[in-house]
């Protein structure tokens, strides 16, 4: 007489579910490692743009760029210079579309990435992106270059503290 029946397919059954649990996991931690290698490939590219800019303004009389293809070759000279090889695609929407950020005078002083998602990365930046600490958005990393003449914004006033008295 056979009394257990069933038991190979319980068992069957727990291996797949284990194995689905396992995947799932896998998984979860190959996204992660996508986003960090998108998140640092937009922190290179962006501080490219931002070079270029840098290099753009401080190459002829004090002149952010009008647009990005500008970055490609300097109308303003009668050689041909480049600031960057190529308009770089944003790593995180996969797009050549960036958000940029003007200047008074129309100019472009920097970029940032179009995506609303959340970054992984919200602590230890480098000093010169030290700005993207605690950031909400992919959105909210521009990367910006401004001349000695201009200042970057100032923090709203709060209430005054006491002078301390150090004697």
């Amino acid at each position: 007489m056979r009394r257990v029946t069933g038991f190979t397919y319980l068992t069957s059954l727990l291996v797949v579910a284990i194995m689905a649990t396992g995947l799932a996991l896998v998984g979860e931690v190959w996204h992660t490692g996508a986003m960090r290698d998108k998140e640092a490939e937009l922190l290179f590219i962006g501080n490219q743009y931002r070079k270029a800019i840098e290099r753009y303004y401080l190459s002829g009389p004090g002149q952010y760029p009008r647009n990005l293809p500008d970055l490609l070759k300097d109308s303003r000279k009668p050689g041909t210079e480049r600031y960057l090889r190529q308009i770089y695609p944003d790593p995180i929407t996969g797009k050549a579309e960036w958000g940029t950020v003007k200047a008074p005078d129309g100019g472009i002083i920097g970029v940032y990435s179009l995506s609303e998602d959340k970054p992984l990365k919200s602590a230890n930046f480098r000093l010169r992106d030290k700005t993207f600490e605690g950031a909400a958005t992919y959105a909210d990393w521009k990367f910006v270059f401004l001349s000695d003449q201009q200042s970057t914004p100032k923090p709203a006033a709060g209430p005054a503290a006491p002078p301390v008295n150090t004697r």
